[in-house]
């Protein structure tokens, strides 16, 4: 009976200590185990042919410090959209395109140079001024070419020739008659621009108000008096067939009438 008492206490002495020697005996393990090692990638770009490719691969056991990797920095240049300069050829005392372009880096559409001809402008309009001091001129209106101009000409039909200067985009003229061939001529040192159908253009003015007010009161005064007369010819016919009536009224009533004679 003691043996026996014995025997279980050891047991349970040896189950007590079995989980401490289970921690000891896995700690011991993961110490002695060889450490895990991961596989390395390395991105090398920018090689030439000449490049070594043995120094690309480093040890494995040294983690101590990781690979560097020098990239080629390369520059690239980005295609943008050509931005025009704000400038309009039919507007008059502006800044020259060549002077914006150099402030603000934009285009400017192809001018041909001083040493040879500029090219013809474009006649806009021939605009007739109806009001205020120049009441009754004609304004040209044109647009300049992609030339160099030092000056425009005005030629008229018939007439003198006017000069403006490089800036302008308009000028006055005495009033022209109908149909009078008007052309706008740009001038440099190496001459001046050919007439074309596009800076030529003959005067047709519009209809005025105060003409087609006229053409209505007269249209108007006309019908009105066809319209008397219409109404003059009808009343005439009424009056003469009622006075018809009364002349075949008068005859039936007298006795002594007869369609053979007087009794």
């Amino acid at each position: 009976m003691t043996s026996l008492r014995k025997n279980l206490a050891v047991l349970i002495l040896f189950l007590s200590a079995s989980p401490l020697l289970h921690s000891h005996l896995f700690t011991h393990a993961a110490s002695t185990s060889a450490p895990a090692t991961r596989a390395q990638i390395i991105f090398v770009t920018g090689l030439t042919s000449d490049d070594n490719y043995e120094d690309d691969y480093f040890d494995n056991d040294n983690h101590s410090t990781p690979p560097k990797v020098v990239e080629s920095v390369q520059t690239t240049l980005l295609q943008q959209k050509p931005q025009f300069c704000q400038y309009n050829p039919c507007l008059e005392n502006q800044e020259p395109c060549n002077q914006i372009s150099e402030r603000t880096g934009c285009l400017c559409p192809g001018v041909s140079g001083a040493d040879e001809p500029p090219h013809a402008p474009r006649i806009q309009a021939l605009q007739q001024i109806s009001e205020g001091g120049d009441r009754g001129k004609i304004e040209v209106q044109w647009c300049a070419p992609s030339s160099v101009v030092s000056v425009y000409r005005v030629v008229i039909e018939g007439r003198e020739t006017l000069e403006f200067q490089k800036v302008s985009r308009r000028g006055l003229v005495i009033s022209l008659e109908v149909g009078t061939k008007v052309c706008v001529e740009a001038v440099n040192s190496a001459g001046h621009s050919t007439p074309s159908d596009f800076s030529c253009k003959r005067y047709d003015p519009p209809e005025s108000s105060d003409h087609k007010l006229l053409a209505g009161v007269i249209g108007g005064g006309v019908a009105l008096f066809l319209l008397l007369i219409i109404a003059a010819v009808i009343l005439w016919k009424h009056q003469m067939r009622k006075k018809a009536k009364r002349d075949s009224a008068d005859g039936l009533g007298n006795p002594s009438y007869s369609t053979e004679g007087t009794l």
